[in-house]
């Protein structure tokens, strides 16, 4: 089984390439550097998913296994990458890494299904039938799949550091005009703090802070926090309309289709 450690980037397409930056149109799984391709795509093709090798796909990142989930998205696999610059003072939000991509799929139990049997992906909390949260990682999710007719993105999610740094953030999009679309408030599902509103292209993106870690797969539940209304929290179905822990309802600019 082919087992990802962490997501690296996400690439979209833009109708304004010199307004889009940092915004993707396939998300990439790292895996162990001492991982085989050839071994991995042998495991891949014993679950009917062809792949490929290819070289230079991304600036950045070295050779990649390519393949294409259930639902057609491209996922790369990856076991290097490197800067593209020196690190230099961040202007604006300056987010620590991207956290999470979350797709809407026409068979969310075959999509799931897909990410558990290929890739090693757990679940780590379901809302109701229609809404499911996985992870490859410590991290309480890496993906998320929602019931919807299409596949298309419903939003992806960039980590800051801390409440103090979502409040800045607050403060950035306060000076910039741009409107909060759903919080500050704080997830049932993963515990996150987290704020959403849209960017250049109306692609909905999520600041968050403070989400659930398992740093023990074997215990099978999420480090013990404060704010958790069940001791210890491990995985569950979540009751569809009350899973916030606190905060507003999101707006209708949230649930507004992208255009």
């Amino acid at each position: 089984m082919v087992r990802p450690r962490r997501i690296g980037h996400a690439t979209f397409e833009t109708p304004d390439v010199d307004k889009a930056i940092d915004y993707y149109e396939r998300f990439m799984g790292q895996i162990p550097p001492s991982s085989d391709f050839g071994e991995m795509a042998n495991e891949l093709a014993e679950n009917g998913v062809r792949s490929e090798l290819r070289n230079d796909s991304t600036p950045g990142i070295g050779q990649v296994l390519s393949f294409a989930d259930d639902k057609g998205t491209t996922i790369e696999l990856f076991k290097e990458w490197s800067y593209l610059c020196k690190h230099a003072q961040v202007a604006g939000i300056g987010p620590l890494k991207l956290g999470h991509v979350a797709f809407f799929s026409p068979d969310i139990q075959r999509t799931v299904g897909f990410y558990e049997k290929v890739l090693g992906f757990r679940v780590s909390d379901w809302i109701g039938d229609f809404f499911c949260f996985m992870r490859c990682s410590p991290d309480h999710h890496t993906v998320n799949f929602f019931s919807g007719t299409n596949v298309e993105l419903h939003h992806i999610a960039f980590e800051l550091k801390d409440f103090i740094h979502l409040q800045s953030s607050c403060d950035v999009m306060g000076q910039k005009k741009i409107p909060i679309i759903w919080g500050p408030l704080r997830h049932g599902p993963g515990h996150n703090v987290a704020t959403y509103h849209r960017n250049h292209d109306e692609q909905v993106v999520e600041f968050f802070c403070e989400l659930d870690q398992m740093k023990d797969e074997e215990l099978g539940y999420f480090e013990p926090r404060p704010w958790h209304r069940d001791f210890p929290q491990r995985p569950k179905r979540w009751t569809p309309g009350a899973t916030s822990v606190w905060g507003p309802p999101p707006t209708p600019d949230f649930h507004r289709t992208q255009t």
